[in-house]
């Protein structure tokens, strides 16, 4: 299936989906988000699919935050409905796939692009990366999903400096607050983001998914955490991952996971 905005790319089972709007920074409109929306789903359907790496294009910007002339003159009920649909759309539906997702972040993560980081589940970051949330500069807050994802990585006051000030970090702050895992140099941010999905995607499959529900789990306000763990470690004794999986260990070879 075709993209207007995003350039797919298959390796090693590793599915790189790159949102390719350089001339605009790669800034996040509605159809860009409806594309990722689409592409994700098509990803975790796809059982060739371990992996997804997110990232884009050309040297200046991961994502430099949305486009803001789609909505500058926008209403109270338009921007609610505005922030709900993306947040279902791609923010949330990114941090809940059962397939691992690595935000290879390079240059500019701004507004709704750090919200986008945020909400994959590892972040590896290009040495000459720059994140912020400059909402307020503007006369609004984060609405997708920062002020809420950004505290849970960096805690409350790294989350209220950052978002009150509209001031943007460097990579070297972003890695020493955990808001990302590295920082490697620019030339090798893709590969290393490979070489981390290759790494995980020799993993049980059905394993992941189950570790990412139970980590999800705790920081939802309804749900157990605790109690969340408990059922998925017990699901994973009904499945042929396991028993492949602990078959391998006692026979002493390399497990030959199916995801099932």
């Amino acid at each position: 299936m075709s993209y207007t905005n995003l350039l797919l790319t298959d390796a090693d089972n590793v599915r790189t989906i790159t949102i390719n709007r350089h001339e605009q920074l790669n800034a996040l409109n509605r159809d860009t988000i409806a594309e990722l929306d689409r592409a994700l789903t098509e990803a975790d359907a796809d059982k060739s699919v371990r992996v997804v790496i997110i990232t884009g294009s050309g040297a200046k910007a991961f994502v430099a935050g949305a486009d803001i002339k789609e909505f500058a003159d926008f209403s109270v009920a338009d921007g609610k409905a505005l922030a709900a649909d993306g947040q279902k759309k791609l923010f949330d539906h990114m941090e809940y796939m059962s397939k691992p997702v690595i935000a290879a972040v390079n240059g500019f993560a701004l507004g709704g692009g750090l919200e986008l980081a945020m909400s994959c589940h590892v972040r590896i970051a290009s040495d000459n990366a720059k994140m912020g949330l400059p909402e307020v500069s503007l006369g609004v807050i984060p609405g997708y999903g920062g002020t809420q994802r950004l505290p849970r990585l960096v805690g409350k006051g790294k989350a209220m400096e950052m978002i009150l000030s509209a001031q943007m970090i460097d990579a070297n702050d972003a890695l020493q607050w955990g808001l990302v895992n590295r920082v490697v140099p620019q030339d090798q941010l893709l590969s290393t983001a490979h070489e981390l999905a290759v790494r995980i995607m020799k993993n049980s499959p059905t394993a992941l998914a189950a570790a990412i529900r139970a980590v999800n789990a705790g920081y939802e306000p309804a749900a157990n955490g605790l109690q969340r763990e408990i059922e998925e470690f017990g699901k994973c004794f009904g499945t042929a991952d396991f028993k492949e999986g602990t078959t391998a260990f006692v026979e002493k070879r390399k497990a030959n996971f199916t995801g099932e």
